[in-house]
């Protein structure tokens, strides 16, 4: 048995069992599906405002290969984890009420000024200082949640930073048929060129504990929307994670993007996005896929790519009605709520 498989043992023995509680009895189960939702940016934080409003046992497992802006600075200066993504996800668990949304604007402030304060995140910093405070990222976040009031629980995907690496072809568009590595999670979200693959360094970071707990124990995962390669397939990179993904009892449904984003994915139809999602984690089965019905021209294409996962595919209106390429926070839960209660099992949610 590897290292790898010797910790992942240790972690299902330590998470409670699915409908084993003390003493052998049946462990009660909450009110509302226990959820864990996987990415980064403003994809995750879609996901999250939406389903914050459908479940009351929301858990965010955050990408950490972040190395632009406010978040890069802080991570080469320091050599803490990027909090950018943490910040944005905490951020879209606060609530409705005037306490939520006063700290969401907050957290979110950046300072604007000629000096090194300049469009540094008043969120990253708290997060950052807290971490030096604690020494335990996890029970910094926590701490922060707790502040804010967040309606869930944001972890870390890994304990590390990690460093996001591509092989692009055509990155450089005076030789559009050579394939280059580039490096860095902010240069491969904006690369001319065509993503073929990505991985992350180092190979095999370790996963932080309590995510892959969470995923082992919950009723659903949800994976995506978001930059898929930057923000959703690091998370099948992450061995134990990915695992953890193979494994789970839990039900598993991929939100898929509304539009390609320019760059990454330009040119992507939705099948592709799955296409890709194989080729980088194989194993991974899934129950659902969402995606906006106006954004498949081809549903027997995407249906077919779904077979290979498993998965049925579920249409629905889930964008703004702006025609902007954002999900609505409202639609988006509806999708979700009733995706849980057509093809989740029964439970006390019910």
């Amino acid at each position: 048995m590897t290292a790898r498989s010797l910790r992942l043992s240790r972690l299902r023995r330590l998470t409670p069992g699915r409908g084993d509680g003390a003493a052998g009895r049946p462990r009660r189960r909450a009110a509302t599906p226990k959820v864990v939702a996987l990415g980064g940016g403003q994809g995750l934080s879609a996901s999250l405002a939406a389903l914050r409003r459908i479940t009351g046992d929301l858990t965010a497992v955050v990408t950490v290969a972040d190395d632009g802006g406010s978040s890069g600075r802080l991570r080469e200066e320091l050599g803490v984890l990027p909090p950018g993504d943490l910040r944005k996800a905490l951020a879209a668990l606060c609530g409705d009420d005037e306490w939520g949304q006063t700290w969401a604007r907050v957290i979110q402030h950046r300072f604007q000024s000629r000096g090194d304060l300049h469009e540094h995140a008043v969120g990253n910093l708290l997060i950052v200082a807290l971490w030096e405070q604690l020494g335990d990222p996890v029970q910094a976040l926590d701490l922060v949640g707790r502040l804010l009031g967040a309606q869930g629980r944001v972890l870390p995907m890994s304990a590390v930073p990690l460093e996001l690496q591509a092989l692009v072809k055509g990155h450089d568009p005076a030789r559009p048929e050579d394939v280059d590595t580039v490096r860095g999670q902010a240069t491969v979200a904006l690369t001319p060129g065509e993503v073929l693959s990505v991985q992350v360094v180092p190979s095999d970071p370790p996963a932080v504990p309590e995510a892959v707990a969470a995923v082992l124990d919950a009723d659903w995962v949800v994976l995506g929307p978001g930059s898929w390669f930057s923000s959703v397939i690091p998370h099948l990179l992450v061995p134990e994670l990915l695992d953890a993904l193979v494994d789970t009892k839990a039900r598993r449904v991929l939100s898929l993007n509304l539009a390609p984003q320019p760059g990454e994915t330009e040119g992507f139809s939705p099948q592709r996005h799955l296409e890709v999602l194989a080729r980088h984690a194989p194993k991974l089965a899934l129950d659902v896929v969402l995606a906006d019905e106006a954004a498949v021209p081809d549903r027997e294409s995407l249906a077919d790519a779904a077979k290979r996962f498993g998965a049925a595919v579920e249409l629905a209106p889930v964008a703004r009605r702006d025609g902007s390429p954002k999900h609505d926070p409202e639609l988006l839960a509806a999708a979700y709520d009733r995706i849980f209660r057509m093809h989740g099992r029964i439970g006390p949610w019910r």
